[in-house]
Parts: structure tokens; C-alpha cells; sequence
């Protein structure tokens, strides 16, 4: 690989671990991104060049020469950015980081998580495990571990690498899985596949890439047909059956436990450190990969499932106060009606009793276009909803599609539109029991301040 390495999107969770590995394996690494975030402010503070100017008079000089440096872009920058032109325009090679995960992967054993959804947190419980045995591993992740500060985790010595495996764009076809875990296949990303068909299809011909001597790990009941190469071993897994699954599960005072049933045996009275309904079913596909990697006795599945803290914005508490009439805040990264109503559901079991508030903002035009009445079933579940407009990320307005073609289904009665400069005022006055927010905007960039004023309200 060439010397010095420069990212077009540097600020991205997935890129910035490619940066940390490159800089721990002593490239130069520079970039750009489009605004400052606490990421790119650390990134920098480690070694990373960071420009937020397109211009390319803001690439450094010591990147502008083709045989000593790499370009790695992520498909959410515009292709008509200056710089990215100016790179195209003076023979550079240009990847998508997938492509340089991909030359990782060759070079290890690549435990890799696809799915609609899952993935992060399942592949970050995985790479969990395995930082805590003998062996340890390094990790690409697509949400910062809240045990380690970080979405990327170093070894040097261990031949294991954890990848989160992004479906978007098909970035997952340029991976060599050692062992390849596919949590879900609902449809997605419908702006890049078109038809459900062809996002099945894009999954099989992951299964296609595994190593001969490597494992598929599927989700029972998808309508995914695998086409895995001769050699390749399947394994099933669920919460209530398959090759892996749980059994005697137990609930009380907000714990959950359970045991894991596997081929070998029984591992028994696995505690989950984040206790949520849908971690049985994540706990058990992260217990399965490592467990048919060979590395983890019972006793470190126990250590580690019960230490597990989760990515941040999964599942993830900002306020948690006890007694019968304590309230609580959750955000989670929920962006597909699917996790949206396992993340509602999850709340509600956890506090029958209580009036749940969910507030949503919708992330993509495309996604609230080709799923807003999922969407709306979803929230339904809840007791209070409030709707905010649509977070664009990386695509331009679609007519006629707004946050009210969901506000306009929603069945729950108790339900409000607003604009994300509302929200604080919003959650203010509605006197909330447990309030869960959710979607994959940057909603929860307002969550310290709404900690705050709600604690000030006591």
C-alpha cells in the first residue's frame, strides 16, 4: 500500500477507523470532510490532516503526488466535490473504502456482520468478546463503543478482524469473510437496489465471497437464498431456534439472562449488560461466530456479555432514574420501521407500566418515501409521539415527501409535528415518563442540553 493515504469523507464513523489503523501502522493520513465534529476534532488531535474546504488548493502538499498516495472515498461525498475532481483529473488512484477493508480482510480471518439491521451492535458484541480473550482481535465498527471510547479497536499480533459489512452501495462485495453473519435481509436502501429482489440478490452474492474454509452464520426465516462455496459450513441462529438459540430466559428487576444453546452444548446464565429484548437475538449470532472461531470458553462469554455497554446511540441512556415513578431517557439509532419497532417494543417491556414518548426523525427522503406507512405502524406503538422533519444526510428534497405523509398515519392520538429547533420545548411541556428517541439524524446532538433542563425542571 502507498505511503500516504487521503480520505474524501475522513469524518465518517467507518472511515475514521481506517485512518486510526493506518496512522497505528505508520502511514501519513489526511483528508477531507464537509463540517468539524468532535470526531474529526480527535482525528486531528492524533495525527489526521482535516480540511473542510472541497478546494484543491486545501490538499496538502505531500498528497498531490499519485505514486505515493492512495485516495479512499466513501459514496456519501458528491463526486462533483473540486478536490475529488482534481484527484480523477491527475491519475490517482481512488477506492471506496469497502475496497481497502476488502485487502484487510485477505490479510486476516474477517468475522463480518451484514444485515438491514443488527449489525453494529452485533459485530460490536463480537469484537467485545474477543478483545476479551487470549487472542483478542482488531475492529472496524460502525458505531463507538461506549467499553472503549472508539469504533476501532488494534491488535497487532491477533489474526482476527471484526468488520461491520455495509450493504449501502454494495460495499460489502469487496470483502473476504472468514466468517460471515447475516442478521436481516428486510428490504433497504431501495435508492441504490430499486426492487427487493435486487437487495436479496446482493446478499447472495456476499455468501458467495466467503473463504472455502469459512462459516455462514444466517438469521432463520429470511428469504435469503445463500450461494456459498463448497467447503463453506451454514449454521442457523434466532432467539427461539436454529444451530444457536436461547433457552430459559429470565427477566426480572431489569436484568435479562438466558442460556445459549450451541452445537457443542449449553453455555448457561449469559446476563446481558444492555438489557433489551432484541440483545438476546444479537448476543447469540456474536456468540456464534466467535464460538465456531474457537476462541471463547463459557466463562468469557458470561465476562463479556455481562460487561458489554453497547455502541453509543444503541440502546443508550441519558437519563435512568430509579423508583416506580423515575423517568427514563433512551436514544437509539433506529432509521428503518423494522428497528423502530423493535427498539418501541423493547422500551415497552421493559416499562409495561408506563407512557412511552417517542420522538422520530426520519433520516433520508428516499427511506420516508418508500416506507412511510411502516414507519407510521411503528410509532403507533407508542403513547405519545412526536415527528420531526426529515434529516437529508446525503440527498436532495423528492417532492411531495415530508414528515407528514407518516405524521398523516400514525394511529396514536396524542401525536404532534415539529421542527428539531422545537423539540427541547416540546419534550419540556409534555411532562414524558420514558421518553425514547430514535433514528439516525443528529437528533441526539440535543439530548445533554434536554438532560439538563429536565433535571433543572425537578
Amino acid at each position: 500500500m502507498k505511503p500516504n493515504v487521503y480520505f474524501i469523507g475522513a469524518g465518517g464513523i467507518g472511515m475514521a477507523a481506517l485512518e486510526r489503523y493506518l496512522l497505528a501502522k505508520g502511514h501519513q493520513v489526511a483528508g477531507y470532510d464537509r463540517t468539524e465534529t468532535d470526531l474529526t476534532k480527535a482525528l486531528a488531535a492524533e495525527g489526521v490532516s482535516i480540511s473542510f474546504d472541497g478546494s484543491p488548493e486545501s490538499i496538502p502538499a505531500n498528497f498531490t503526488d499519485p505514486d505515493t498516495t492512495l485516495v479512499v472515498y466513501t459514496p456519501a461525498v458528491p463526486e462533483s466535490l473540486p478536490l475529488f475532481k482534481w484527484f480523477r483529473d491527475n491519475g490517482f488512484e481512488i477506492v471506496k473504502r469497502a475496497k481497502l477493508l476488502g485487502e484487510i480482510t485477505r490479510m486476516s480471518k474477517g468475522l463480518c456482520f451484514a444485515g438491514t439491521h443488527g449489525k453494529t451492535t452485533t459485530s460490536s458484541m463480537a469484537a467485545h468478546l474477543l478483545h476479551n480473550t487470549p487472542v483478542g482481535c482488531s475492529a472496524f465498527l460502525g458505531g463507538v463503543l461506549r467499553n472503549y471510547g472508539t469504533n476501532f479497536l488494534l491488535s497487532e499480533s491477533s489474526p482476527y478482524t471484526v468488520i461491520e459489512a455495509d450493504e449501502y452501495d454494495r460495499s460489502f462485495h469487496h470483502l473476504t469473510p472468514y466468517i460471515a453473519v447475516i442478521t436481516a435481509t428486510d428490504p433497504d436502501h431501495l435508492d441504490i437496489y430499486g426492487t427487493e429482489e435486487a437487495y436479496l440478490e446482493s446478499f447472495a452474492r456476499f455468501t458467495e465471497l466467503i473463504r472455502p474454509d469459512g462459516a455462514l452464520i444466517i438469521h432463520t426465516g429470511l428469504k435469503l437464498k445463500p450461494r456459498v462455496a463448497p467447503g463453506v459450513k451454514i449454521f442457523t441462529y434466532s432467539r427461539d431456534e436454529g444451530d444457536f438459540h436461547a433457552e430459559n430466559i429470565r427477566r426480572q428487576n431489569g436484568r435479562i439472562t438466558f442460556d445459549c444453546v450451541t452445537p457443542d452444548g449449553v453455555i448457561k446464565d449469559i446476563e446481558l449488560g444492555v438489557p433489551v429484548e432484541i440483545n438476546i437475538e444479537n448476543a447469540i449470532a456474536a456468540i456464534a461466530a466467535v464460538t465456531i472461531a474457537g476462541e471463547a470458553s463459557d466463562e468469557t462469554v458470561r465476562k463479556a456479555m455481562a460487561s458489554f455497554m453497547g455502541p453509543k446511540r444503541r440502546f443508550e441512556f441519558y437519563l435512568r432514574e430509579d423508583g416506580p415513578k423515575g423517568r427514563s431517557i433512551i436514544d437509539d439509532y433506529a432509521h428503518h420501521p423494522d428497528e423502530l419497532k423493535a427498539s418501541i417494543t423493547s422500551v415497552k417491556s421493559l416499562y409495561p407500566d408506563r407512557k412511552l414518548t417517542v420522538a422520530f426523525q426520519p433520516h433520508l427522503y428516499s427511506r420516508t418515501r418508500d416506507f412511510a406507512e411502516q414507519f407510521a405502524d411503528a410509532l403507533s406503538l407508542a403513547d405519545e409521539v412526536i415527528l420531526l422533519d426529515i434529516y437529508p444526510a446525503r440527498e436532495e428534497p423528492i417532492p411531495g415527501v415530508t414528515s407528514k405523509i407518516i405524521f398523516d398515519k400514525v394511529k396514536t392520538p396524542d401525536k404532534v409535528m415539529i421542527s428539531k429547533q422545537e423539540l427541547t420545548n416540546t419534550i419540556k411541556k409534555c411532562n414524558f415518563e420514558i421518553l425514547l428517541t430514535a433514528g439516525a439524524g443528529d437528533m441526539s446532538e440535543m439530548l445533554p442540553q434536554i438532560v439538563k433542563i429536565v433535571e433543572q425542571a425537578k
